[in-house]
């Protein structure tokens, strides 16, 4: 029996174990940044740059953002290598640009955002979601001629069914950061956690839920498919808002509040 009993508990630890190693949880990471001016640029305020999806050793996952021209082409040479191209060619199209947003070199410096969905590109992750798991969003941005002018910042995540609210700080290069990797969630009754935060009414007809709270720097609203429909920065001492889902069909939605590194999930209800 005592033979039985260890084989049964072996085979359950591998199990378990084997499941969270390869959860593959849906959701979605939002990414928002803004370039800091650089003096001198190539003319101007033109720039070139890229911003990718890594696992955590640095393997490519997926290409969100590669803005460059047939004239700065060897300009994003970290992006290009780690996208399945060479160096000094990021326009080849060994580089994979799989649903990116694509275009030529920039004329200014400004503010970007992108969207994650969880899943690889196809070839290489077979387009389906990847493995939960620490992950890298990277960003490659070059101004001028010379290694000098280049500069490459990776902001680490954890992928998987917690929320992972971070505001990295600003540097030279970067500042006004938020990175939000959200889960979707389904098949819950009720996950609110705070009695402080109230949201209002709920179900709704009317799309226009209102939320109060005691203390909150972020709002997102994500729908059961783990699309972000809403995303607010919330100023300090704001103690209520109003959220317009109107525009957005019929049925369940996540709100997300963000309070620091601690964030809440609310279900609501949309029945117009």
């Amino acid at each position: 029996m005592k033979f039985l009993s260890r084989s049964f508990s072996v085979a359950f630890l591998s199990v378990f174990f084997s499941a969270n190693l390869f959860a593959q949880t849906a959701g979605t990471l939002t990414f928002t940044f803004t370039q800091v001016f650089h003096s001198p640029s190539y003319s101007a305020t033109k720039n070139v740059l890229a911003v990718w999806i890594q696992t955590n050793s640095g393997g490519f996952v997926k290409t969100k953002i590669r803005n460059a021209g047939s004239q700065t082409k060897d300009h994003l040479p970290t992006w290009a290598v780690n996208a399945g191209g060479s160096a000094n060619n990021a326009m080849s199209s060994a580089c994979n640009v799989t649903d990116a947003t694509t275009g030529a070199t920039l004329t200014n410096f400004s503010t970007k955002t992108i969207t994650w969905d969880g899943k690889g590109v196809n070839g290489t992750q077979n387009g389906s979601l990847v493995a939960d798991g620490v992950y890298k969003v990277t960003i490659q941005e070059t101004w001028n001629h010379g290694s000098t002018r280049t500069t490459t910042r990776s902001y680490t995540f954890t992928k998987g069914p917690n929320a992972d609210h971070q505001t990295p700080p600003d540097d030279a290069d970067f500042s006004g950061m938020t990175l939000d990797w959200i889960p979707a969630i389904t098949g819950i009754e009720s996950v609110d956690r705070k009695a402080e935060i109230n949201i209002f009414p709920n179900p709704n007809n009317s799309g226009i839920f209102n939320v109060t709270f005691k203390k909150s720097n972020n709002i997102k609203v994500l729908d059961e498919m783990g699309e972000l429909v809403y995303n607010e920065n919330v100023n300090e001492g704001t103690t209520e808002k109003s959220i317009d889902l109107s525009p957005y069909a019929n049925g369940i939605y996540f709100i997300y509040i963000f309070n620091g590194d601690v964030s809440t999930i609310h279900k609501v209800i949309l029945g117009k």
